[in-house]
């Protein structure tokens, strides 16, 4: 059912931090910590629904990246080098995160609202911040998900005390991450952080890769994070 999910590979470190480099990491980096406290005001504990709302401006990143990088491609006419495909793979996966949360933590009106608001702001000054400053780009998301394995790991830490019921995992998430039959909520939560942890290797390589002026990284190479 779903072909272009990857094999299994090992799971990433959890603990990663990428130390910023120069003014643009900085910023990057208050950028992102800025939004997590209203992340945290709105949400509090609330973590099911924090990944409802997180997950639709997650899979925004990788699909104007995913865009942007195919028309340079085809401006200078030469290889990605696996760029575009690596950016739709990493919207995709966001995608089937909330697919899967939706199943779990059912969004309200006003959620639903805060959604589509948040949604066409992020889209919009995430492409023009894609088009002029690229690396910074990158180096958002990669913060970005560091902050997001931090919150799926919060998530599994109330799973595991009893605080979060932990029912059974929906069937799209069994089909998708190929999990077993009766897996639970926990088992979910664990292969999302792990794709939210492959997502900041891969954001922190890419923009690691423009600061030292490379035109191409190859895919799925990791950054070397501190």
């Amino acid at each position: 059912m779903f072909d272009n999910v990857p094999d299994p590979a090992p799971a990433p470190a959890l603990d990663l931090h990428k130390a910023p480099e120069g003014f643009s990491d900085r910023v990057a980096l208050r950028l992102v910590k800025f939004m997590r406290v209203f992340a945290d005001a709105f949400f509090s504990k609330r973590y099911g629904h924090r990944a409802v709302v997180l997950e639709t401006v997650a899979a925004v990143p990788g699909m104007v990246g995913g865009l942007l990088q195919h028309l340079k491609a085809l401006r200078h006419i030469r290889e990605d080098q696996g760029w575009i495909r690596e950016l739709l793979d990493e919207a995709e996966n966001e995608r089937m995160h909330l697919m899967t949360f939706i199943h779990i933590a059912k969004p309200s009106l006003f959620e639903r609202a805060l959604i589509m608001g948040g949604q066409a702001v992020f889209f919009n000054a995430y492409f023009f911040l894609y088009l002029f400053a690229p690396k910074t780009a990158h180096r958002v998301v990669g913060y970005l998900e560091e902050e997001a394995v931090v919150s799926y790991t919060g998530y599994l830490e109330q799973v595991d005390s009893g605080a979060v019921e932990n029912v059974a995992a929906p069937r799209i998430a069994i089909d998708y991450w190929k999990l077993p039959e009766d897996a639970r909520l926990r088992d979910v939560i664990i292969a999302v952080r792990a794709d939210e942890a492959k997502h900041r290797d891969m954001n922190h390589g890419f923009a690691d890769a423009l600061a030292s002026g490379a035109t191409q990284r190859p895919a799925g190479q990791p950054h070397a994070a501190e």
